[in-house]
C-alpha cells in the first residue's frame, strides 16, 4: 500500500510538471481558426485545422462541430455536409491530450461527454454526412469519421484504436462499431490497437468508398458541384467515383486474410482475456507470439474492460453503447490511475514504461471490472 501511494503521488506530481510546462504552449495552440467550418452553396464543410497536431482536437473544437451540425441540420438551405483534416498527414488524431492537461487531467469526463453527444449527433445527422480520410484517423478521430453515412479513405488513410496502451478502453463509440465489422475482428483490434489502412478499411466495412489520394481533392471539388444532393445521388457519385479504380483495388488481398483464422480462434470466441491469452500460446505461430508480446504491453484492467464492453456493445444500440461508455469513462477517470500513468508514461515521461495497477490480469478482478461500468450516486447519466 504504501509502494502504491508513492507511486500514484509521483504520478500526481508528474502530471502537476505537465500542466505547468504545456500551459502556456496550450493557451496558445488554441487558436480561432483551429476548426473552419463553412458554406459553399447548400453545403457545409468542417475542416480540422491543426495539421502540426495531426488535427488533434480539443473541447472547444467539439462544442463548435456540436453546434454547427444541429444548425445544419435543421437549416433547409443545407443539404449535404464534408468534414475534411487539413494538411496531407492525417484526418484526425483523435483527443489532444496536452490540452485537454490544462486543469490537472490529461482528460476529463466533460470532455468524453461533449465527445460521446458529438459521435450521436454525427449518427442521427438527417443530410448526407462525407468524411474525407486522406490520413491518419485514430481514437477519436474515428468518432468523427465512422458514424457518418459515408466514409471515403484513400491509399494514406489509417485506422487504430489505441486506447488500451495508455490505460483507456475503445471509446466514441467503438464498442457499437468494432464488434460489427466484417471478418469479426473488432475485439482484436480494440485490445492491441493493431492499424488497417487503405483497402482494408473499405473490405471491413469502416469505409464505404475507396478512391486514391491524388483524387480526393477532385473528389471534393466535384461533390461540392453536386446540385440538390441527397443520399442515393451522393452514394450513385461516390460510387461512380469508385468504379475507375475498382478492379485496381478489390482484387487486392486484406491484410489480414492470413491470420483471420487465428483471430477468430484465439479473440472472438474468447470469454475472458486470459482465455484469449492461452490461445495465442497454443498456437505458438511466429504471429500468435508477436500479439502476446503486444497485450503484455497493454493495461490488464483496460484489456479486461474493453473486451467485457465489446462483448455488451455487438448487442446494443449506439446510444445505448455511448451512455456505456460515459459511465465507464467516469469510473476510469476517477477511481482508477491506469489511464494517468499511461499518460505519463507515453506523453510526459516518454519512457514507454507505464507500471500498470494491477500490473497482472489475474490480479484485476471481475468485481473490479464489473464495477468500471455501474454508475455511482453522484454520476449522472450522458444525456444525448
Amino acid at each position: 500500500m504504501i509502494s502504491f501511494r508513492l507511486d500514484a503521488q509521483k504520478t500526481i506530481n508528474s502530471l502537476r510538471k505537465f500542466c505547468i510546462k504545456y500551459r502556456k504552449i496550450s493557451s496558445q495552440t488554441i487558436g480561432p481558426e483551429d476548426i473552419l467550418l463553412d458554406c459553399h452553396d447548400n453545403k457545409g464543410v468542417i475542416t480540422l485545422n491543426r495539421p502540426k497536431q495531426m488535427n488533434a482536437y480539443h473541447m472547444p473544437m467539439v462544442k463548435q462541430m456540436r453546434a454547427q451540425l444541429k444548425t445544419w441540420d435543421t437549416d433547409d438551405q443545407i443539404r449535404m455536409v464534408i468534414i475534411k483534416g487539413s494538411g496531407d498527414r492525417a484526418f484526425c488524431s483523435g483527443g489532444d491530450i496536452k490540452i485537454m492537461a490544462q486543469k490537472g487531467s490529461p482528460y476529463n469526463l466533460e470532455s468524453c461527454g461533449h465527445e460521446y453527444a458529438l459521435n450521436n449527433e454525427i449518427a442521427c445527422f438527417s443530410k448526407p454526412y462525407v468524411s474525407l480520410i486522406d490520413g491518419i484517423c485514430m481514437g477519436g478521430g474515428n468518432g468523427l469519421a465512422v458514424h457518418g453515412r459515408f466514409r471515403v479513405v484513400t491509399e494514406k488513410a489509417i485506422f487504430s484504436m489505441p486506447e488500451c496502451s495508455i490505460g483507456f478502453f475503445p471509446d466514441v463509440g467503438a464498442t457499437y462499431f468494432l464488434p460489427r465489422l466484417s471478418e469479426k475482428i473488432g475485439i482484436f483490434l480494440g485490445l492491441t490497437g493493431h492499424r488497417l489502412s487503405g483497402i482494408d478499411l473499405y473490405k471491413v466495412g469502416l469505409a464505404t468508398h475507396f478512391i486514391p489520394s491524388e483524387r480526393i481533392k477532385d473528389l471534393e471539388r466535384d461533390l461540392l458541384l453536386l446540385k440538390d444532393p441527397d443520399f442515393k445521388k451522393v452514394d450513385d457519385f461516390l460510387t461512380s467515383y469508385q468504379e475507375q479504380w475498382e478492379l485496381d483495388f478489390k482484387n487486392k488481398d486484406f491484410s489480414l486474410d492470413l491470420h483471420v483464422g487465428r483471430i477468430s480462434a484465439a479473440f472472438e470466441k474468447a470469454d475472458s482475456v486470459e482465455q484469449i491469452i492461452e490461445n495465442l500460446l497454443k498456437d505458438g505461430s511466429t504471429w500468435a507470439k508477436e500479439q502476446l508480446k503486444i497485450l503484455n504491453k497493454m493495461s490488464p484492467t483496460s484489456l479486461k474492460v474493453a473486451l467485457k464492453s465489446q462483448k455488451l456493445g455487438s448487442n446494443m444500440s449506439l446510444p445505448d453503447c455511448l451512455r456505456m461508455e460515459y459511465r465507464m469513462a467516469f469510473s476510469m477517470l476517477s477511481k482508477h490511475d491506469d489511464f494517468y500513468e499511461g499518460v505519463r508514461a507515453l506523453f510526459i515521461d516518454k519512457n514507454n514504461s507505464p507500471k500498470w495497477n494491477p500490473d497482472k490480469l489475474e490480479d484485476v478482478t471481475e468485481e473490479q471490472v464489473e464495477s468500471i461500468f455501474n454508475s455511482t450516486s453522484n454520476f449522472q447519466e450522458l444525456r444525448l
